[in-house]
């Protein structure tokens, strides 16, 4: 059991005296954060710089409670993004950003001594936690100099959600008083469910890289939708122009995810068209500049750390992209390099558990200097928003009896971020083959889905944590060996390609009943190697095997919900224990900091 509020701050009262609680400076010229505060209330004491304060929050999957959430152990970067941040994990992460071990940042920014730290720190996130944070900011640093970017992978991720087709999520960023966001998972209801959440959102909307197809232009369903600007096929706002105090004008720019159509299904949203657009960003930019005069130029980004890290270097006229869809917390920008100067890119984490404060000094129509702070949300810290809680406790009644349903106990810590196999991924895979009667087993990449620790009961809100999306239709039928392989194969390719543009995001598909090799490094088509079952026999490229999965993108699977058959395997299990870990062996990675 975590320590109650009492118990933690005291334990956070002796942390403060030894120096161990954040203290997260990040300026030009710096090289490396600084760490020490003299009290637990300090942790949210920002001192007071500049004139504007942007905050920055990023795939929360509609968490509206505090969670425990375990960072990866690995997160391995490829050719240029070797040992670069985001790709470094444990004592390298904790080395590179000079935080100390055995501290609270070390316990929010990696999964070292996950379950005991976690144990005394308590969960983290949760909406009411993150109101009352940014109702303070907004307070400290000036209700008309701030914002609260939202990077997208809000309106998806747990059972509310789903039975509510994002509407709860839609009620509860009103009520955080988000001013600007843009999306990915948001697109995976039906459209009209889309166009509906985006005109209660009482914020602005934006997407510069959504384009409503040319065979739909001429019969679009949604031509009445104010976003929608029929003269560039735009199917949202592509920017907005915010006013801050003393007349300073920051224009947030929108970048969704880029490969929605792909790595999500199409025939949710037919007529819109995605894509990276690197063209259309310098275009708009450029546009932004020389119209509106602004003095800041913002993007938020929902491309991933890595492609934002490439946009940055050729998109000039950018000053700072908050980027997410990768759940990277990444606790100092990157300095990127291009034709117009500089570009700072930042990710700030998931699930909740992170609130990134951008500070900015703006000066004579430009940003002069920045402080930026990566703010861990631990509930034990924040008290609840009153407002928000009764809204959380209202929009969850309906659904109560079944998210608290009890359905096992867990042996260990069960966990899905990294690149590989977590162990609650490992669970499903095992449910798939069991409840299913399978030889292997798939489950995708995704990287939400919250953590449970050891000794802690499953409930059906956690199994909807790790599988709730509007596909989540089971199948069961045979492939041949070379098929299994060309998937690994692909999936691998899109996480691990050289070039990020060629990268999807995700991690790398899930597997049940079979082990293999990877050599991340290699081409495409020659990564994956030595496949067998789990009792040794080897694949067989012609052979045919028995596999079950989930979350088919093109068309509808035929079976159970997934969460069905996982809470059925968990009712029968009793105790969830990882019988065996499906990891493949890796090659090629020895001393990349990006493993542990």
């Amino acid at each position: 059991m975590s320590l109650n509020r009492r118990e933690f701050m005291q334990v956070m009262g002796m942390a403060a005296a030894a120096g161990m609680l954040p203290g997260c400076d990040s300026k030009p010229g710096s090289g490396n954060a600084t760490v020490g505060a003299s009290a637990p209330g300090d942790v949210y004491n920002i001192p007071k710089f500049g004139n504007v304060t942007l905050m920055h929050m990023t795939d929360c999957h509609a968490q509206l409670l505090p969670i425990y959430f375990r960072e990866p152990n690995v997160n391995l970067g490829v050719g240029g993004a070797y040992g670069q941040p985001p790709h470094l994990v444990g004592e390298k992460l904790l080395n590179h950003f000079n935080l100390k071990q055995d501290s609270l940042e070390a316990h929010a920014f990696t999964y070292l001594n996950y379950a005991e730290a976690a144990k005394t720190y308590g969960k983290v996130g949760g909406f009411a936690h993150l109101r009352t944070l940014v109702k303070k900011l907004r307070a400290d640093h000036g209700a008309n100099k701030t914002l609260l970017l939202d990077g997208g992978d809000t309106w998806q991720g747990s059972g509310t959600a789903y039975w509510t087709r994002g509407k709860d999520m839609v009620g509860a960023c009103n009520l955080l008083g988000v001013d600007v966001m843009t999306g990915h998972w948001e697109f995976t209801y039906l459209d009209e469910e889309v166009i509906s959440n985006v005109k209660d959102f009482k914020g602005d909307f934006v997407c510069q890289n959504v384009f409503v197809k040319d065979d739909a232009s001429f019969d679009y369903n949604f031509a009445d939708f104010e976003g929608y600007d029929e003269d560039t096929q735009r199917a949202f706002k592509p920017y907005t122009i915010k006013e801050m105090d003393g007349g300073i004008r920051v224009a947030v720019i929108g970048q969704a995810f880029p490969y929605t159509p792909i790595a999500n299904p199409q025939r949710f949203i037919p007529d819109w068209t995605f894509g990276i657009r690197d063209a259309e960003m310098q275009a708009t930019v450029d546009h932004v500049r020389s119209t509106e005069k602004p003095d800041v130029v913002v993007v938020i980004s929902h491309n991933g750390m890595d492609v934002d890290l490439k946009m940055a270097s050729v998109v000039s006229g950018i000053d700072v992209i908050f980027g997410g869809h990768t759940h990277d917390g990444v606790p100092q920008p990157s300095v990127v390099k291009n034709k117009g100067g500089k570009t700072l890119v930042t990710n700030a984490g998931s699930n909740g558990k992170f609130l990134g404060t951008m500070q900015l000094d703006v000066r004579n129509g430009k940003v002069q200097d920045f402080r930026y702070k990566l703010l861990p949300v631990f509930s034990n810290l924040l008290e609840p928003d009153a407002e928000m809680a009764n809204y959380i406790e209202e929009v969850r009644r309906p659904y109560l009896s079944t998210l608290t349903e009890e359905l096992a106990v867990a042996d260990g810590v069960l966990y899905r971020r990294g690149n590989f196999n977590g162990t609650f991924d490992q669970i499903i895979c095992d449910a798939l083959n069991e409840v299913k009667d399978a030889q292997i087993s798939l489950s995708p990449g995704f990287r939400w889905g919250t953590t449970v620790l050891p000794g802690q009961t499953i409930t059906m809100d956690n199994v909807m944590d790790q599988t709730c999306i509007t596909y989540p239709e089971t199948y069961r039928r045979e492939m041949k060996g070379s098929e299994v392989k060309a998937i690994l194969e692909d999936v691998a390719d899109n996480l691990f390609n050289n070039d990020p543009y060629y990268q999807q995001g995700g991690d790398m598909v899930r597997v049940g009943g079979l082990d293999y090799t990877i050599n991340p490094t290699g081409k495409f088509n020659t990564r994956v190697t030595d496949m067998v079952l789990d009792d040794g026999t080897k694949i067989e490229a012609d052979k045919n095997y028995v596999v079950a999965g989930w979350a088919t993108v093109g068309s509808k699977a035929p079976g159970a919900p997934i969460w069905e058959v996982v809470a059925d395997y968990l009712r029968t299990e009793k105790v969830a224990k990882v019988k065996k870990l499906n990891t493949p062996k890796i090659v090629g990675m020895e001393g990349n900091p990006g493993i542990a």
